[in-house]
C-alpha cells in the first residue's frame, strides 16, 4: 500500500501562525482603546469590563450589532483598508448612541478566505480609531479564517457593541410633543448604507473610482468614513434636555426618525433647509436614481437627527456646534399619527 501523504491545517488553507502573528498586531492596538471598567487584555477566552454602580446606580446595557455592507466592496477594489474599520464601529456605536446610551466596549468578527495580516491589521487599526472617537474599549474579537467560504481578497466585517445608561435617562421618544424641533447633524456622505446602489450606478456610469471630486478622487470619497457623533452628543445630554435621536441609516430619513415618534405626533420635515452634498445629487443624475428612493436609501447629507424642545433648540445647536458638528433646523414635530412627512 502507498503511503498517505499527511495533510496539515495549512495544507487545508488555514494558517495557524498568521492567526497568531495577527494577536500581536492587534494587542498594542486594543490596548490604545482602553478606558476605566476594562479588565485584562486581549486573548482571553472572554472579555471582562466591570461596571461603574456610583456612576450608573441603574444601569441598563444597550446592545447593538451590524456590518458594513458592500462598501468592503470598494475598500477591496481601491486596496484601502484603513478606514473601513471606523464604518463599523460607528454603525453600531451611533445606534447604541440615540438609547442615550454611553458606548463601553466593542468587538469585532474579521472572517477571510486566506488570512492577510497586513490587510487585517490595517482594518482593525481603523477599528481601533474608531473605538478612539467613540469612546469604547476594543475588548475583543474573532479572526476566522475560512477557505471555500471567500474568494481571492474578499473578507467580511462584523460588529458589537455595549453601552450603558441609567433606565431614567433612557431615550425612547416617549416625550416628544407637537412644536419640538428637529436639528440635523451633517453626514461625512453616504456613511455605510446603499452601497449596492452605489456601485450599481458606477457600473452603468462607467465612472472610474480614480475621477477627480473634490480635490481627491470619487473613490475616496466614497470610502470617507461613517462620522461618529458619540462624543459631541453626550456632551449634550449631558447639558441640555434631548427627546429624541435617530441615527439616518438604511431607509434614509423618513425609514429612521419614525422609529423615534410616538403614535399621536408626525415629524415634517424640510428638504431645502439643508445643502444636499454633490455626491448625492451624482448618484441621482447617473444613476436615474427617483427622488423617493434616493431618501430611502441614502442619509443625503443628514446622519443624525435631534429633537429637542423649541425652547432648548438654539442652545442644543450651539453646543453640538461647539463639539464640531454642522448642525441645521431640518423640521419640526406637528400633531399626527406617528408618520414622517418630507416636503420642498
Amino acid at each position: 500500500m502507498t503511503a498517505k501523504q499527511p495533510l496539515t491545517y495549512k495544507d487545508a488553507g488555514v494558517d495557524i501562525d498568521a492567526g497568531d502573528d495577527l494577536v500581536e498586531h492587534i494587542k498594542p492596538l486594543a490596548s490604545s482603546t482602553n478606558r476605566p471598567g476594562v479588565l485584562g487584555g486581549v486573548g482571553g477566552f472572554g472579555g471582562l469590563f466591570e461596571i461603574d454602580l456610583a456612576r450608573w446606580p441603574q444601569p441598563v446595557l444597550v446592545a447593538g450589532t451590524d456590518g458594513v455592507g458592500t462598501k468592503l466592496k470598494l475598500a477591496i477594489e481601491l486596496d484601502h483598508y484603513d478606514t473601513i474599520g471606523i464604518d463599523l464601529v460607528a454603525m453600531c456605536a451611533n445606534d447604541v448612541l440615540v438609547q442615550g446610551a454611553e458606548p463601553l466596549f466593542f468587538l469585532d468578527y474579521y472572517a477571510s478566505g486566506r488570512l492577510s495580516v497586513a490587510t487585517a491589521t490595517a482594518v482593525i487599526r481603523g477599528i481601533a480609531e474608531g473605538c478612539r472617537q467613540a469612546g469604547a474599549a476594543l475588548l475583543g474579537g474573532e479572526t476566522a479564517e475560512l477557505p471555500g467560504m471567500y474568494a481571492g481578497k474578499d473578507f467580511d466585517l462584523a460588529g458589537f457593541c455595549v453601552g450603558i445608561v441609567n433606565r431614567d435617562q433612557i431615550i425612547d421618544g416617549t416625550g416628544i410633543e407637537p412644536g419640538d424641533v428637529i436639528l440635523g447633524l451633517a453626514s461625512s456622505g453616504p456613511h455605510s448604507n446603499g452601497y449596492s446602489l452605489i456601485r450599481r450606478v458606477l457600473e452603468v456610469s462607467r465612472t472610474p473610482l480614480a475621477s477627480a471630486w473634490d480635490g481627491g478622487t470619487l473613490g475616496a470619497a466614497l470610502l470617507a468614513p461613517t462620522r461618529i457623533y458619540v462624543r459631541s452628543l453626550l456632551a449634550l445630554l449631558a447639558a441640555c434636555p434631548v427627546r429624541g435621536l435617530a441615527h439616518i441609516t438604511g431607509g434614509g430619513l423618513p425609514g429612521n426618525v419614525v422609529r423615534v415618534l410616538p403614535p399621536t405626533v408626525d415629524a415634517v420635515l424640510h428638504k431645502t433647509a439643508w445643502q444636499r452634498p454633490a455626491v448625492f445629487n451624482w448618484l441621482q443624475t447617473e444613476g436615474n436614481v427617483p427622488e423617493d428612493d434616493l431618501l430611502r436609501t441614502f442619509n443625503c447629507g443628514i446622519g443624525m437627527t435631534v429633537i429637542v424642545r423649541a425652547a432648548d433648540a438654539d442652545r442644543a445647536r450651539h453646543l453640538l456646534e461647539q463639539s464640531g458638528e454642522s448642525v441645521t433646523v431640518i423640521g419640526d414635530v406637528t400633531a399626527g399619527t406617528g408618520r414622517v412627512e418630507l416636503r420642498g
